[in-house]
């Protein structure tokens, strides 16, 4: 599950015409009233915009000269009465823009090689995006007339791993194609968020050039590597503690057993949701032999309820616990989590063993570990 609703932005127009040298940003937007605004932001590595200039639309266009700048950096332009924007790369290019006013996605744009890279991405993610939703209704119409049993929905888990797979191989593809551009930065980060192997995202993040390397995205990116280095298997599981639903502090020793799983999920994360019925069966299995459980929720805390309600519709009886702080849930963060569902497994002394365990793997890993 991901932290950024990325707008989509297709090839460009315009023919040649004298222009500003560096960063700029030129374009049309038809049907919007003159002395509407747009802003100019940048997007921080924390995922928090800065606003950085504003422009006033005349004649249903707008031009404006920007500093260059040192690096590439990830901007949007957001329009005033309008809802969402459109994500770029700030380049020492001119960048031309075609904004669609009724949907800023289907806005196109035109700039240097940078934004050339960032937009060859941004498709393949559109066609992802259309490939699992695609996958996931078909998977909730079976459900809904009551067609899906535990082999089918199996089936389907293996079908959406494998789009996932093969979406992992083009994004290792495109940072080995473009190592001195920045939008490969935003496909390591991508890889780690999705769950790709620590070993492999070290190994992609250190194809990047110097430079990218330097930009505020790829620093954010190692500081995170270095933190999830202490979450490798063979490493003593950070302690933590945190408050059940009674209010009740309780740590993972509290919950440990000679087995045991950290489960990272939300009652919003519908993957976490449609794999909690495996991690009950094995711990109904299991439990009296030593497998114990405790989830940690990414809820907020305006959805305490919704936390509460979804613990007891799929029966989760183990412990649970969680801040309610959403992405900034402090137990969350010391386990460098980017994405969920999220799974450590711990064997007696706390070590974890294995991580990211779903489907009959998890089953075969907990019986393997009780000797079974």
């Amino acid at each position: 599950m991901k932290k950024i609703l990325v707008v989509l932005m297709i090839a460009s127009f315009f023919g040649c015409q004298e222009e500003h040298d560096g960063y700029s940003i030129s374009g049309t937007i038809e049907g919007v009233e003159d002395n509407n605004m747009i802003y100019i932001s940048r997007l921080e590595p924390n995922n928090q915009p800065t606003r950085i200039d504003s422009v006033s639309i005349q004649n249903e266009s707008f031009s404006l000269d920007l500093e260059d700048v040192d690096q590439p950096a990830l901007h949007f332009l957001s329009i005033e009465g309008l809802n969402g924007n459109v994500l770029y790369i700030a380049e020492n290019e001119p960048i031309k823009f075609n904004i669609k006013k009724d949907d800023l996605r289907d806005s196109e744009i035109d700039g240097g090689r940078e934004n050339e890279a960032f937009l060859s991405y941004l498709n393949h993610l559109k066609d992802l995006n259309s490939r699992v939703m695609e996958l996931r209704t078909e998977m909730q119409q079976e459900m809904g007339a009551g067609n899906i049993g535990p082999e089918m929905m199996e089936e389907y888990r293996q079908r959406e791993e494998k789009v996932k797979e093969e979406d992992l191989e083009i994004k290792k593809r495109m940072i080995e194609e473009n190592p001195d551009a920045y939008v490969s930065a935003l496909i390591v980060t991508d890889m780690r968020s999705i769950g790709a192997s620590t070993a492999e995202v070290k190994q992609y993040f250190e194809m990047l050039s110097d430079n990218v390397k330097q930009t505020p995205m790829a620093q954010a990116l190692k500081t995170n590597l270095d933190k999830v280095s202490a979450v490798d298997i063979g490493s003593k599981a950070p302690t933590f503690s945190g408050p059940n639903p009674d209010g009740e502090e309780i740590s993972l020793q509290d919950a440990m057993g000679k087995v045991t799983l950290i489960d990272f999920w939300a009652a919003w994360c519908r993957p976490c949701r449609v794999e909690n019925p495996n991690i009950v069966e094995v711990y109904e299995k299991y439990h009296d032999k030593g497998f114990n459980v405790i989830g940690v929720s990414l809820d907020r805390a305006d959805q305490r309820d919704r936390w509460l309600q979804a613990i007891e519709d799929d029966n989760l009886t183990w412990t649970q616990i969680s801040n309610l702080q959403f992405w900034e849930e402090p137990i969350a963060q010391l386990y460098g989590i980017r994405a969920i569902p999220a799974a450590f497994i711990l064997d007696e002394n706390g070590v974890i063993v294995a991580k990211n365990v779903r489907g009959p793997a998890l089953e075969k890993k907990v019986k393997e570990l009780l000797g079974e």
